[in-house]
């Protein structure tokens, strides 16, 4: 059973991103702020439930929800300031941007950096934990799905309307017999063997 607050201030808003772990595309963050009586028997954590479960439950979170934010921050920004870094950022560009401001941050992971002076907590698997999160983590992921699903169209070798870009057994052999495209994060290791040298 998710938790609803863990604040018990007048607006406590959600954040959680997607695609944390990809080789290609953006990192993608929600943030939501929801009334304090929400609760949906589907909402779980994004990854626990099925895309057709994700798909019921966006409509379903942005009509309940007081204000939500999706932010995309693409793989030029990522190799720029590493991955860590540009997930905190596009979650603190989705929080600056919700009316009426937060009086209060739940933030899945272990690392975040402050949104002005709005105190927040950070909650290792808080997307399993309190609804907020939960909410936020399913917005991240459904929207990202999307983005990757567009980006397919322009390069369907790679798969990435199955593997959303994540490193798939497919996914690198598609690397590895096409190359690279831009879309790709050249800080990460597309392939296993890019650290072996050739001696």
């Amino acid at each position: 059973m998710l938790l609803s607050s863990y604040s018990n201030t007048a607006f406590e808003a959600g954040t959680d991103e997607a695609g944390r772990g990809c080789l290609a595309g953006p990192v993608t963050a929600a943030a939501i702020l929801l009334p304090a009586d929400f609760h949906h028997p589907l909402l779980n954590d994004s990854k626990q439930l099925s895309e057709k479960n994700r798909a019921i439950l966006r409509p379903i979170l942005e009509a309940a929800a007081i204000d939500f934010k999706v932010t995309h921050l693409d793989h030029q920004l990522i190799d720029e300031i590493n991955i860590l870094n540009a997930s905190i950022q596009a979650m603190q560009l989705c929080l600056t941007k919700l009316t009426p401001t937060p009086t209060y941050i739940l933030v899945d992971g272990n690392r975040f950096k402050p949104v002005g002076t709005i105190p927040y907590s950070t909650i290792i698997k808080g997307d399993s934990k309190y609804v907020s999160i939960a909410a936020a983590s399913v917005l991240a992921k459904t929207y990202r799905d999307e983005y990757m699903e567009k980006l397919h169209e322009e390069f369907p070798m790679y798969q990435w309307n199955k593997n959303k870009g994540y490193p798939t057994l497919e996914h690198r052999e598609a690397i590895r017999k096409y190359g690279s495209c831009h879309y790709h994060r050249q800080s990460f290791r597309l392939l296993p063997e890019q650290l072996k040298l050739e001696l």
